[in-house]
């Protein structure tokens, strides 16, 4: 049987007797043509219209909030409700669990979600996180189907995927692409980044929407565009699955994301870095410095080592490692796989607290407008760094658009430290582009200033 079978050959397709059990198609037939429709129709129901109704006071010259005047001049109604539109995914059909974008709801006063079926629920927000541009929603309904999860760690660039949102409002809309790149950072300076970039056109409006491979399995959130005014020009971005889940799992436990610190900076492990720790160029994130008495000091860790792995996950880049240990609640215990120069090692580190830093009152400089800011001296001994700390920051001022956030802490201007108010106002004053360092919880990240 078997020399038949060799000698078959187009006829192997005919016989059961030679055939091994066949694969199921990659792309389904109807018709006999190829189409994405059979996996479409199973997946699009998990997928949602999202209305949102924004009241949010303008930022504007104070005679423009006078009632007064604006009633004079005709003005409309400061207050008047904002709609705005965008997607979600359901995650949970039982718990009615629907995930979507930070920017999607934030100052929402009314969330409404539309299914695929036209039927209509209001939505509680159960918690949101900046950071990862992730919120979660919950309705109440029944008969709701939820999207199944890839590992988006599987992921690899060519892989076909197709995006499915509500772009402009019009409705659910569906286009395809490819994986462009992995692991994009860069985004914003608040961040935990660590992006699928995809081709499949994405427009305003699918925020928040559904990025799945051709199996119909969720690999991502839709939540970015880069274009002119706001276009698809063929790069859009997604938080990849495992770390929207991850948030997700936090958001539900506490209604927020409960970040820790393990104590160290970090860098990307170039060839020239690699070379100076004697060690083959490849992926990975370099520590930087480790910070004494801190979790990761405890654990082994020491500047130039590199971490190539989290809880046997991949790292590939500085932001890559920083957006991974920034879902991981505190408490949590931590498996980093790092390379030395005598090999690889596996450590286990256990999560620890942000410890608060306090200001007994802040005051503000013409050269970050918007900041309120406080001096704060810290026991180089213990680890504490000393800088200016950001007290409070208002919305829509310079400093809010330059990615200034409360809680951050001013280290150094151009790699210079600060250590005082007055220090950081002078060092700001009558330059060009300046890159602020600033400490934000566990990482360092520069902030540039045009």
């Amino acid at each position: 049987m078997l020399t038949l079978c060799r000698a078959a050959g187009a006829l192997l397709l005919l016989s059961t007797a030679c055939m091994a059990p066949a694969a199921p198609p990659l792309v389904a037939l109807r018709d006999g043509v190829p189409s994405l429709a059979p996996m479409l129709t199973q997946v699009t129901p998990a997928v949602v219209n999202i209305a949102v109704i924004q009241r949010r006071p303008e930022a504007q010259n104070p005679l423009l909030r006078d009632p007064f005047f604006r009633r004079f001049f005709g003005l409309p109604d400061q207050d008047r409700p904002q709609m705005s539109a965008g997607s979600g995914v359901i995650m949970d059909a039982a718990q009615g669990y629907v995930l979507t974008n930070h920017h999607v709801i934030k100052d929402a006063s009314e969330v409404v979600v539309t299914l695929k079926d036209n039927r209509r629920f209001e939505a509680r927000v159960v918690g949101t996180d900046a950071g990862t541009d992730i919120a979660l929603l919950k309705i109440d309904a029944e008969r709701l189907v939820a999207a199944q999860a890839a590992d988006s760690d599987a992921l690899q660039v060519g892989d076909f995927v197709v995006a499915i949102g509500n772009p402009f409002g019009i409705g659910q809309t569906v286009t395809s692409g490819i994986v462009s790149a992995l692991g994009r950072a860069g985004l914003s300076s608040e961040g935990y980044e660590e992006f699928i970039q995809t081709d499949a056109p994405i427009n305003p409006g699918n925020s928040g929407g559904a990025l799945v491979n051709l199996k119909g399995e969720l690999v991502g959130i839709n939540t970015a565009i880069i274009g002119p005014a706001g276009g698809n020009v063929g790069i859009g971005f997604a938080v990849p699955v495992n770390m929207a889940r991850a948030v997700m799992r936090q958001l539900i436990r506490f209604g927020e994301v409960r970040r820790g610190r393990l104590g160290i900076s970090m860098q990307d492990l170039t060839p020239e870095r690699a070379g100076a720790l004697g060690i083959a160029a490849g992926q990975g994130a370099v520590i930087a410095e480790v910070q004494p008495d801190s979790p990761a000091a405890r654990a082994g860790l020491r500047a130039g080592d590199v971490v190539v792995a989290v809880n046997a996950r991949p790292v590939f880049t500085a932001s890559g490692l920083r957006a991974r240990l920034g879902v991981l609640p505190v408490g949590e215990t931590v498996e980093l796989s790092v390379r030395r120069e005598d090999g690889t090692r596996t450590l286990r580190a256990q999560i620890g607290e942000i410890e608060a830093r306090h200001a007994r009152q802040g005051r503000r400089i013409a050269e970050l407008k918007g900041a309120t800011l406080a001096a704060v001296q810290g026991d180089t001994r213990q680890g504490e760094r000393s800088g200016v700390l950001v007290v409070a920051v208002e919305a829509e001022t310079p400093a809010f658009e330059h990615g200034l956030r409360p809680g951050d802490l001013i280290v150094g201007v151009n790699r210079r430290r600060v250590d005082s108010v007055e220090v950081l106002a002078q060092r700001l004053r009558g330059r060009g582009q300046i890159a602020l360092n600033v400490l934000r919880g566990d990482f360092l990240l520069t902030i540039v200033i045009d």
